[in-house]
């Protein structure tokens, strides 16, 4: 009998995300069970009753998938899931909540390409602001500049002090240093652009971030990318499939969500590929899924 391609996915949420678990069947899995509703402490009991049910040899035919919402949850579940194996036996695993960590991955290799195509820059140094920065995939993006050497502020849309939570949370967690700032009205939003190099939106669906007056101010800036597919635009004027379309007179550059998404897409269908494909279990995170769109986005 050919042992089978096994997925169990995890969220602390009351569903499974339907979209993740289309993935993983696409990708190539033949049998995917959702587990919802799950607490960090639950994780190591659920991973040792995947383990202990084949043996050594074809574990690594089995996998385990971290969803929800919340990026540090979802990387703390992992490392409890990682602690719990019983080595010989071991399994594949994958976070990647609510999308994030292949959608910020995404939306940072767009970012690069396109500085380095258009405007010989790369993220070394850059000055990025990343507005909804609070949120799963704002969060991660700014770690992935952040690590990448880019200089990054986190952008509150309710004033400094949850951004200054999440910036001192990915200097414990990542040894990355970010900033602050208080982008809680259009005056604020407009001198922070003004030292900005590149600015990334990853606010709530359908919910306007910046203005194109904001943007035509902004004369340093170079870039812009937005996530959010649903009307209004996150960044006003900025086409949905927009890959590096000038927005400004003075040369700004946009990323438009379809653009991300298109990356997004290919980079998480091709991480669950690669656990089926491998031949020892294999660990993804944030970093693995930016490594492979910066693969797929050259």
């Amino acid at each position: 009998m050919t042992d089978k391609h096994i997925l169990h996915m995890l969220t602390p949420l009351k569903h499974m995300s339907p979209f993740d678990a289309n993935m993983a069947l696409d990708a190539g899995y033949d049998a995917v069970l959702a587990y919802t509703n799950v607490t960090l402490e639950e994780v190591g009991a659920l991973v040792q009753d995947a383990i202990f049910s084949r043996p050594p040899k074809t574990g690594v035919r089995t996998g385990m998938f971290v969803g929800g919402k919340n990026a540090i949850l979802a990387l703390d579940m992992l490392a409890a899931a990682k602690k719990a194996l019983v080595p010989p036996f071991g399994i594949s695993f994958f976070a990647d909540p609510a999308g994030s960590f292949t959608t910020a991955a995404a939306m940072v290799a767009c970012v690069e390409k396109t500085l380095i195509d258009k405007k010989k820059r790369n993220l070394a140094g850059l000055k990025t602001a990343v507005f909804g920065a609070t949120g799963v995939v704002g969060f991660s993006a700014a770690v992935i500049a952040a690590l990448e050497g880019a200089d990054v502020t986190l952008v509150g849309y309710d004033g400094p002090k949850r951004v200054g939570d999440a910036a001192k949370e990915i200097k414990a967690r990542f040894e990355a240093d970010v900033r602050a700032a208080d982008g809680s009205d259009d005056a604020k939003k407009v001198g922070i652009l003004a030292e900005s190099e590149a600015a990334l939106c990853a606010g709530r669906a359908g919910v306007r971030i910046l203005s194109g007056a904001q943007l035509a101010a902004a004369k340093r800036l170079l870039i812009v990318a937005d996530v959010n597919a649903v009307p209004p635009s996150g960044v006003e004027g900025l086409d949905m499939m927009a890959n590096g379309t000038e927005l400004t007179a003075h040369g700004t550059l946009g990323i438009g969500p379809l653009a991300i998404g298109n990356i997004k897409y290919k980079t998480e269908y091709g991480l669950f590929e690669k656990m089926i494909a491998a031949t020892k279990p294999v660990t993804f995170d944030f970093r693995d899924a930016f490594r492979l769109a910066r693969e797929l986005n050259a």
